[in-house]
């Protein structure tokens, strides 16, 4: 049986390698241990990391962990890397996503209820891009299906679980006041552009 120091140093270099999330389990798998030992190694290597101010990180989203840069290395880091590559997300993606990150699981309908206007290909455009997915059906009239966020979602804006969102208490109120003060031009799905890097 491996000791905690080296399966913590292969842990280390696994999500070197790896580059993206690491399922706990499939670190586990590598060892024959459990995934709740695996994440208590992945733990403690990430507080030692934070202990010793490193400019790297090990950030837990679910039960995955990845390496990220210390943010506050990020204006050093924009200027090595000028022009950064950005993905744009429209006004109205941004909305949309929103609402399905606060309501999930959701239905296209209900999205469009919300909105007020017919979200089909901000929806399809989402969807591409790896931020939303499909979680089932609803039991209402005609099975709709139902959709939520992804761990993309959550790694282009920054958290680690959904339990980081701020607090909204009514989105529905809060879409509806943005969006009387547009016109009909300006509620089109194309309205717009704004940069985030995700």
């Amino acid at each position: 049986m491996a000791t905690n120091k080296v399966i913590k140093s292969a842990f280390e270099s696994m999500l070197f390698v790896w580059g993206d999330l690491l399922p706990a389990c499939d670190a586990a798998e590598v060892f024959g241990i459990s995934e709740k030992e695996a994440i208590d190694c992945f733990e403690e290597l990430a507080l030692e990391y934070k202990q010793e101010g490193r400019g790297l990180r090990i950030r837990r989203v679910g039960k995955s962990f990845q390496f990220i840069t210390l943010g506050d290395n990020e204006d050093f880091i924009r200027k090595l890397c000028t022009p950064v590559k950005v993905k744009k997300l429209s006004q109205a993606a941004l909305e949309v996503l929103a609402i399905i990150a606060y309501k999930q699981p959701v239905t296209k309908g209900e999205v469009d209820a919300i909105r007020g206007i017919k979200c089909d290909r901000v929806i399809e455009g989402l969807s591409k891009k790896g931020l939303i997915k499909e979680l089932g059906r609803s039991d209402a009239v005609g099975r709709p299906v139902l959709y939520g966020t992804t761990e993309e979602f959550l790694k282009g804006f920054g958290f680690s679980s959904l339990k980081e969102l701020p607090d909204i208490e009514n989105i529905e109120g809060l879409m509806g006041e943005d969006r009387e003060t547009l016109s009909e031009e300006e509620k089109s799905d194309d309205f717009r552009q704004i940069s985030i890097e995700i």
